[in-house]
């Protein structure tokens, strides 16, 4: 009878999931205080709801690994699709969200940036032979831009977010180096001049420009007088100091109404410290690492270039949130991959997991085949056989 295995893929993915998870459970119910209080709430409250993400996260990343990972390059594109004409109808509306039962907010931008990224995966596999064409490239390309300036519109960091992520997994997927460098300065150069150009005509706004271009000003001409999230995420970094507070021990959560989600990272620091935040940027870069010793033992062209873009997808978007809690970066909006509060995000980032996984599994099936030793030429009958008892009369 075949043995049904609950857990696919690589153990130590699971191991660093289950790590950042148990990180979030603790952070988000010590930081959500005034955001349950404004919401009619309690912290416990928050931290149950949080839980069931949590859960469904889980139950989708495992069943999403028990797929075989050939099929999201099938169903991709017409998702894809679909998620794409959500977008273009949330664009024109007054929110980024749909109202969905028990889910709540649902932000297609989410799952919108992991089809992408699939998609992406898919179109260098397939033109792996024909790569340097000018028309290979823009089958790529075009795509991916127009997803990312359809969420560039309301959600500037999700974008940019899935056009960095895109545009680097095309750099390893074999483009012409000379095309890629030149559309990447391009690329720099409008986003630059947009900026600019909003910032020096504020009667002419394009959907959330105005935000962006104040958020940059913000950060750059900083004014500690003010009781902004960005000034009590500095303090709630600067009070935890090498070794924290102590769990539980926070007080700048209480002034903060993201702190359970985009500020989650300094009140993390605040109540564990610096030690605990570099353990917790060491399991990104573990994540990160061990896909990419995934990607190189996968035959696939297609599963490499999805494990490597999954990858690019969770260890950048760790980086942005990271720095904007520090001060590095202005405020963006983007969650702490698999920590912070629950939501649309986490799923997703469930999703993601569970689809590298599949190609864990996949790639450790065939190294099992390949390395399992070949059955030896069977002996004569004769030669094996125990001899036969004497038949008594």
């Amino acid at each position: 009878m075949k043995k049904i295995t609950l857990i696919k893929g690589d153990r130590l993915l699971w191991i660093a999931f289950v790590v950042l998870s148990v990180i979030s459970l603790i952070a988000v119910f010590s930081a959500s205080g005034l955001t349950a209080n404004t919401h009619a709430s309690t912290p416990m409250r928050f931290f149950f709801k949080h839980l069931l993400f949590v859960v469904a996260a889980y139950i989708a990343a495992t069943v999403v690994s028990h797929m075989n990972y050939r099929f999201f390059a099938k169903a991709t594109p017409w998702i894809l699709a679909a998620v794409l004409a959500i977008l273009l109808v949330t664009a024109f509306s007054s929110t980024r969200w749909i109202s969905l039962p028990i889910i709540g907010r649902f932000q297609p931008s989410e799952i919108a940036k992991i089809l992408t990224v699939a998609f992406t995966a898919k179109q260098l596999a397939v033109e792996r032979n024909h790569i340097d064409r000018p028309e290979v490239f823009n089958r790529i390309f075009i795509p991916m831009l127009l997803v990312a300036f359809v969420v560039l519109k309301d959600n500037f960091s999700m974008g940019a977010l899935i056009f960095i992520t895109c545009f680097t997994l095309m750099y390893f997927g074999g483009i012409n180096r000379q095309r890629w460098i030149r559309l990447l300065l391009i690329s720099l150069l409008f986003v630059g001049g947009a900026l600019a150009f909003f910032a020096t005509h504020p009667d002419i706004e394009w959907g959330r420009s105005m935000t962006w271009v104040n958020r940059i000003v913000t950060w750059m001409n900083p004014d500690p007088d003010v009781l902004s999230q960005e000034n009590i995420a500095k303090m709630a970094v600067a009070r935890g100091g090498l070794t924290g507070q102590g769990v539980g021990s926070t007080v700048h959560a209480r002034l903060m109404t993201e702190a359970h989600n985009d500020f989650i990272f300094a009140i993390i620091i605040e109540e564990t410290g610096a030690i605990a935040a570099m353990a917790i940027f060491a399991i990104y870069s573990f994540i990160f690492l061990r896909c990419i010793a995934i990607a190189r033992r996968t035959k696939g062209r297609f599963g490499s270039m999805l494990v490597l873009g999954l990858a690019l997808l969770i260890y950048y978007q760790a980086l942005v949130n990271m720095f904007v809690a520090v001060g590095a970066l202005p405020v963006t909006g983007q969650t702490l991959p698999l920590i912070s509060y629950g939501g649309t995000a986490y799923l997703c980032m469930g999703l993601t997991m569970g689809m590298i996984q599949s190609v864990a599994s996949d790639t450790a099936l065939s190294e099992t085949l390949k390395n399992r030793p070949q059955n030896p030429t069977p002996k004569p009958l004769a030669e094996t056989a125990e001899p036969a008892e004497p038949i008594q009369p």
